[in-house]
């Protein structure tokens, strides 16, 4: 639960210092919204990043496919139409996570070789293909369906008072069944009710009409989906025991290449989908678009306490370590602090939450 609590932290201490120094609202309900809207794209990516990681597996190249993805659909969108280049730029990013699971695991080199290496050798082909310049769109059809793909807004104001209702709920039905069990109250029903109680202000502060946009609507039904997967499907399980170990998962009838090739095509189509959105959101591409994107990916796994030795990890946590990550930079700009201040400010809280996985899993872990 560190992360929520860490999230809550932050957010608490920079609205009472913006607030003191006079600073504009860091929780009115526009500045929210556009922390949600900022760590959309990276957090897509993260929460992919995450089932990669359970399976035991890593990914450097993410942003690099990203931005591959993003210069097909705008070197092709003109010619073909927006949709048609839309599945182009997907069959490329998919194309790129089926050439690393196939060099990882039928190859068997080091998944953190294989996908350096791609980084490099993806980023080169996005140079070529754009010839080292910028590529944009001209067509008024493509721009005017790139602006209803990514600009468009949703009205959501109800929906999450529905959906802040019914986790308080069940937050407090579990909170009470573990309780006539005499067991430890578990983080999952803190976590719900933490989740219901922000969710209800948060439509609250909105008077209802909260909007959000569609790359906010994209990463929270993305993020549902694989976490109802991973927790409360037999693949979700197989994909844990994958990770956690690989031998007893084979005997166990598993078919861990399939799995472990899996991961690496959906993290590399969970990339291209960004890399879409964010040539979209632009409607040009730039051939350095994303680069360094990777690192702030996987520091919001490592935020959320994914493991990077396989069998652990929560997409919901991942998500929330994105936030965070983008918390302190919203922050960050609103007290007006320099670049400078911001990179290691944030490379210290991704170091310190590390270490204190790092302790805590040694603490725990039974001794012989």
């Amino acid at each position: 639960m560190g992360v929520f609590y860490a999230l809550i932290l932050v957010v608490l201490i920079l609205s009472l210092t913006a607030t003191y120094l006079g600073r504009p609202n860091f929780l009115s309900v526009t500045n929210l919204s556009n922390v949600l809207y900022q760590s959309s794209l990276v957090g897509i990516i993260a929460v992919a990043m995450t089932v990669i990681l359970i399976t035991g597996n890593f990914d450097l190249s993410v942003a690099s496919v990203a931005a591959l993805a993003g210069a097909v659909l705008i070197g092709t969108a003109d010619s073909v139409g927006f949709w048609p280049a839309f599945g182009l730029a997907m069959l490329v990013a998919v194309g790129a996570g089926l050439l690393n699971g196939v060099i990882v695991q039928l190859v068997g080199i080091n998944a953190f070789i294989v996908t350096l290496g791609t980084l490099t050798a993806i980023r080169g082909l996005v140079l070529v293909y754009t010839d080292g310049r910028s590529l944009a769109v001209s067509d008024d059809n493509v721009l005017a369906s790139m602006r209803a793909f990514e600009s468009g807004r949703l009205n959501v104001g109800i929906l999450m008072l529905l959906a802040a209702s019914a986790l308080i709920l069940i937050g407090i039905y579990q909170t009470i069944k573990v309780r006539r069990e005499r067991k430890a109250l578990s983080p999952a029903s803190v976590g719900m009710l933490l989740g219901g109680i922000v969710l209800a202000v948060f439509s609250w502060l909105s008077n209802f009409q909260l909007t959000l946009p569609n790359p906010v609507i994209y990463l929270l039904t993305f993020t549902g989906a694989l976490w109802f997967v991973l927790n409360f499907t037999t693949i979700g399980r197989r994909v844990y025991a994958v990770g956690g170990n690989p031998e007893a998962a084979r005997l166990s009838g598993i078919n861990v290449l399939r799995y472990k090739m899996a991961a690496f095509v959906l993290c590399s189509a969970a990339a291209g989908f960004a890399g879409i959105l964010f040539a979209s959101r632009l409607r040009s591409i730039n051939p350095a678009a994303l680069t360094g994107a990777e690192l702030t990916v996987i520091a919001s796994a490592i935020l959320g306490g994914t493991s990077l030795f396989g069998g652990a990890g929560s997409v919901i946590k991942t998500l929330v370590g994105a936030f965070l990550l983008f918390t302190l930079t919203n922050g960050f700009n609103i007290l007006n602090l320099g670049a400078n201040y911001q990179g290691m400010i944030e490379g210290v809280v991704v170091v310190t939450a590390a270490a204190i996985y790092t302790v805590g899993g040694n603490r725990r872990a039974p001794k012989r």
